[in-house]
C-alpha cells in the first residue's frame, strides 16, 4: 500500500494524501519520499492538472521524519557515512526545492502550478518543513494540534530546508524560538507567529485549500527568498540591525549548551552561514551542518535514548505479554499531600474518575483544590476553560472515608515514609476493595518486599515511584516486589500509560534505580564542599557537564531535612556499613542551623524572601573553610560523573534494572542526568569501559573504594564490548 496517493480532481486540482498504512501518524521515509516525489512529478507533467493540495488521509497530517532514515544514511555508503548523510539530505533538499518552483520558468519566475499544504491536525518536523516549501499553508482550526520543529530536542536540527527557510520567513530572532528551542504552537497561535498562513474550519479545509490554488497567480507562487531584491527580516548578519541579533544569538546558546550540545552550535552556524548566502547555496551549508550533526555521537545517542528507546518503552516494551488489557477505571489515591494531589491531578486529566482520600475530609479538600488552582492558572493562561475545570473537578473525589475506594480496581498509597503509617493505610484500604484490585505504595527509598508484609495479597502489591512535582516530572518508576505478579506489572504499566508518561519497571532494592544514582551525585557535591572545595566550582563543573542544576542547589532544591532523614533512616538499616559520615558533617550542621533548602530561603544558597536563589550563602565560607589549593575541573567532574554512572552500573550488575534502555531513559528523565550523552550507558560505551576503569582507579586511589569500578565494567573493559552491543534488546543496540 502507498504512502503517498494522487487523486485528480474535476476542477482540476489533484489531491495528494499522505496515509501511511497502520500506523496513526505519518512519519516519512525512503519509500515515502519517492512517491511524494512521483506524485510532484505527475502534477508538473500533466497540462490537465492546474495544481496540488498535498494533505493526509489522518487526523495529523505528519510526525516527521522517521529516524531510523538517518541510521540507513549513515550506512549508505561503505565507510563514508558523511557522504550517504549529505548526499541523501541533498536528495531531499532537491525534492522540497522542486515543489517549490513548481515548474515556474527560472528566469521570469512564471508558468509554476500552485502546490499548497492542507494539515487536518499536528505537523512536526518533516511534516512542516514540507509544508514550507509549498506555496501556502493552511490548517483546520484544531486546537489539540502542535506546528513546529522538535528536532532540537533529540539532538537534531530541522535538515530538510526547516531552518533556512524559517528564517528567512520570520527572520533570524522571531525563528529562533522554533529552531532553538523546539517551540510548537496550536494553529491559531502559528498563525499570530506567521508558521502558517490561514486557519480555518475543519470541514471547509480542503475546499479552501483547492479554491485558493484555482485563483492562484504567478506572484502568489514565488517565495520572498526567491524574487528580486530580497532582504532577511529583522537584518542579515553583516547589517547594523542584523548584527546584534546574530552576536546575541550566539552569547544565548552558548549559556544554554554551556557548549555540550553541538545539534544548536550546527544550528546557529548553518543560520549564520546561510544568511551570508543565495538561498540554493544556504541549502548546502544546512546540509553539511546537519551532517556534522548526524555523524557526530552525541545525536544517535540522543535519539536512541530520547525517541527510540523512550518510545519503545512508552508502548510496553517491558509489559508482560499475555496480560489482558489493564487500563485503569477508578482510581484510589491515599494521602492528599503535594504528591497525592499531583497524582490525583494527572489522573483526573487522563479521564479516570479518582478518590482522593485523607485522614480528615478537610485535608481531602485541600488536596483536590491543588487540581482546582491548577486549572485556574491554566484558564489565566489561555490553554484551559471553566466548563474544562468542572468536568476535571467532577472526576475528582475528596474524602476521609474508605469506603468510597469500593470499586477502585487501582489504589496508589501516598502517605508519608513510615512503614507504621503505610501498614495502617494499606490493611484499611484492601478491606474496601475489590479481590482483583492492585496495591501500589508511592515510595521514593523504602523496599516493596518489606511493605508488602502487610498487605494480603502481596501478588497484587507493586510500587509506583513518582516524581515531584508529578504534573511537571514525566518518569514513573515502577518497583517489583519479591511477589509482585505479573498482572500488577501490568496494571501499572498501563497506568502510567493512561496519563502519559514514561515508565521504567526495576526491581526492589533500596532507593531503587533513580535515587540510587542520585544520591551519590548529590553526596559527592557535598562531600566536596567538607573537603573545603568551592562551591561554585562543584555546581558549575555540573552545569558544564550538561547537568541542569548542581548537586548544591538540587540538594536545596529537594530540602536538607529530606537528606537528614534520610541519612538516619540508612545509616540504621545500614549500621557499621553507612558511608556517608563525611556527608553528614556537612549537612546536620547547616539543618541545624535553620538552613534547609529553598522552602527555608537559606540553605547552601542564600535566597529573598520570594524564594529567589541569589549566590552561594557567605557564611558557608566560615563553617567549611575553602581549601587553598582547588582541584581541577575535569577533576571534579570526574567524581560527579562517575558517582552517577559507577552506581548504574552496579544496579545492572546486582538485576535491579532489567533493561538497559530503561537505565539511560530513567536516568535522563529521572534526575535530568547530562540528556546529550544519552544516559549513563550510552556515556560508558562513549568513552570505552577501558576508560571508565582507567578514570575509577585513579578516583578510587585518590578518594577511596565508593569509585572502585564494579566487575562488570572491568569485564567489559576487558572484553572491549560496549553496554549496548552486549546487554540491549536487538532492536535497540
Amino acid at each position: 500500500m502507498s504512502d503517498f496517493t494522487l487523486t485528480r480532481g474535476d476542477d482540476g486540482v489533484a489531491l495528494i494524501t499522505w496515509d501511511l498504512a497502520g500506523k496513526s501518524m505519518n512519519v516519512m521515509s525512503f519509500e515515502g519520499l519517492r512517491e511524494l516525489e512521483a506524485c510532484i512529478d505527475e502534477v508538473l507533467a500533466d497540462d490537465t492538472i492546474k495544481g496540488a493540495v498535498i494533505t493526509s488521509g489522518k487526523d495529523s497530517f505528519a510526525g516527521g521524519m522517521d529516524l531510523n532514515v538517518l541510521a540507513k544514511l549513515r550506512d549508505a555508503f561503505d565507510g563514508s557515512p558523511a557522504k550517504g548523510v549529505f548526499e541523501g539530505t541533498m536528495n531531499l533538499h532537491a525534492l522540497l526545492r522542486k515543489i517549490e518552483l513548481a515548474g515556474m520558468d527560472p528566469k521570469t519566475k512564471a508558468g509554476g502550478k500552485p502546490i499548497v499544504t492542507a494539515l487536518p491536525g499536528t505537523a512536526l518536523g518533516i511534516g512542516y518543513e514540507l509544508p514550507l516549501a509549498t506555496h501556502r499553508i493552511f490548517a483546520a482550526d484544531n486546537p489539540k494540534a502542535r506546528i513546529g520543529l522538535p528536532e532540537i530536542m533529540v539532538g537534531l536540527f530541522p535538515g530538510a530546508g526547516g531552518t533556512t527557510r524559517l528564517t528567512r520567513k520570520l527572520g533570524a530572532m522571531a525563528a529562533a524560538p522554533y529552531l532553538l528551542e523546539g517551540k510548537t504552537l496550536a494553529p491559531d497561535k502559528a498563525l499570530r507567529a506567521g508558521l502558517i498562513d490561514e486557519v480555518v474550519a475543519p470541514d471547509e479545509l480542503l475546499a479552501k485549500a483547492r479554491a485558493w490554488v484555482r485563483a492562484a497567480s504567478d506572484a502568489d507562487l514565488v517565495k520572498p527568498w526567491d524574487a528580486k531584491g530580497y532582504k532577511m527580516p529583522g537584518g542579515a548578519p553583516y547589517t547594523p540591525a542584523g548584527f546584534p541579533t546574530f552576536l546575541g544569538a550566539a552569547a544565548m546558546v552558548h549559556g544554554k549548551t554551556k557548549g555540550v550540545y553541538p545539534a544548536a552550535r550546527a544550528l546557529l552556524s548553518a543560520v549564520y552561514e546561510g544568511a551570508l548566502l543565495p538561498f540554493d547555496e544556504a541549502l548546502k551549508v544546512e546540509a553539511r551542518w546537519f551532517t556534522k550533526v548526524v555523524i557526530e555521537p552525541t545525536s544517535g545517542a540522543m535519539i536512541r535514548s530520547l525517541f527510540i528507546n523512550k518510545g519503545a518503552l512508552e508502548k510496553g516494551a517491558v509489559r508482560p505479554q499475555d496480560i489482558p488489557d489493564q487500563r485503569v477505571q477508578k482510581l484510589g489515591v491515599l494521602g492528599a499531600g503535594m504528591m497525592g494531589a499531583g497524582i490525583a491531578l494527572v489522573s483526573a486529566q487522563a479521564g479516570i474518575e479518582v478518590v482522593l482520600i485523607d485522614a480528615t475530609e478537610e485535608a481531602a479538600q485541600r488536596g483536590k483544590a491543588y487540581s482546582e488552582s491548577f486549572m485556574d492558572k491554566g484558564i489565566a493562561r489561555g490553554k484551559a476553560t471553566e466548563a474544562k475545570k468542572a468536568e476535571l473537578l467532577a472526576r475528582i473525589t475528596a474524602t476521609a472515608d474508605y469506603a468510597n475506594l469500593a470499586g477502585c480496581d487501582l489504589v496508589v498509597e501516598a502517605v508519608f515514609e513510615d512503614p507504621k503509617v503505610k501498614a495502617e493505610v494499606t490493611a484499611k484500604a484492601e478491606a474496601a476493595l475489590g479481590a482483583d484490585a492492585i496495591f501500589a505504595t508511592n515510595t521514593s527509598t523504602l523496599p516493596i518486599s518489606g511493605l508488602a508484609k502487610a498487605s494480603a495479597r502481596p501478588a497484587q502489591f507493586i510500587g509506583i515511584h513518582f516524581f515531584s512535582p508529578v504534573e511537571k516530572m514525566n518518569l514513573v518508576e515502577i518497583i517489583k516486589g519479591a511477589q509482585t505478579g505479573d498482572r500488577a506489572i501490568a496494571k501499572a504499566l498501563d497506568f502510567v500509560r493512561q496519563i502519559r508518561k514514561t515508565p521504567i519497571v526495576v526491581n526492589d532494592s533500596r532507593f531503587f534505580y533513580a535515587n540510587r544514582c542520585i544520591l551519590p551525585y548529590l553526596n559527592e557535591g557535598i562531600r566536596m564542599v567538607g573537603e573545603g572545595v568551592a562551591p561554585w566550582l562543584v555546581d558549575n563543573a555540573a552545569e558544564l557537564l550538561g547537568f541542569p542544576v548542581g548537586p548544591l542547589q538540587l540538594t536545596d532544591e529537594v530540602s536538607l531535612d529530606l537528606g537528614v532523614k534520610i541519612a538516619k533512616a540508612t545509616k540504621a538499616a545500614m549500621g557499621d556499613a553507612y558511608p556517608d559520615d563525611d556527608v553528614d558533617a556537612v549537612v546536620f550542621p547547616l539543618y541545624e542551623a535553620g538552613r534547609a533548602g529553598r522552602k527555608a530561603k537559606a540553605g547552601f544558597y542564600a535566597y529573598d524572601d520570594k524564594a529567589k536563589r541569589l549566590g552561594v550563602w557567605p557564611g558557608l565560607g566560615a563553617m567549611f573553610p575553602l581549601a587553598d589549593a582547588q582541584p581541577e575541573l575535569a577533576a571534579v567532574q570526574n567524581r560527579l560523573m562517575m558517582a552517577q554512572v559507577l552506581e548504574a552500573v552496579r544496579a545492572l550488575e546486582d538485576g535491579v534494572l532489567t533493561d538497559i534502555r530503561e537505565g539511560d531513559v530513567g536516568a535522563i528523565l529521572g534526575w535530568g542526568f547530562a540528556p546529550w550523552s544519552g544516559g549513563p550507558f550510552s556515556w560508558l560505551d562513549r568513552i570505552g569501559a577501558a576508560k571508565a576503569v582507567e578514570i575509577c582507579d585513579r578516583l578510587e586511589a585518590a578518594h577511596g573504594p565508593r569509585f572502585r569500578a564494579p566487575a562488570l565494567l572491568r569485564d567489559m573493559a576487558a572484553s572491549g564490548e560496549g553496554f549496548y552491543a552486549r546487554f540491549a534488546p536487538a532492536e535497540a543496540a
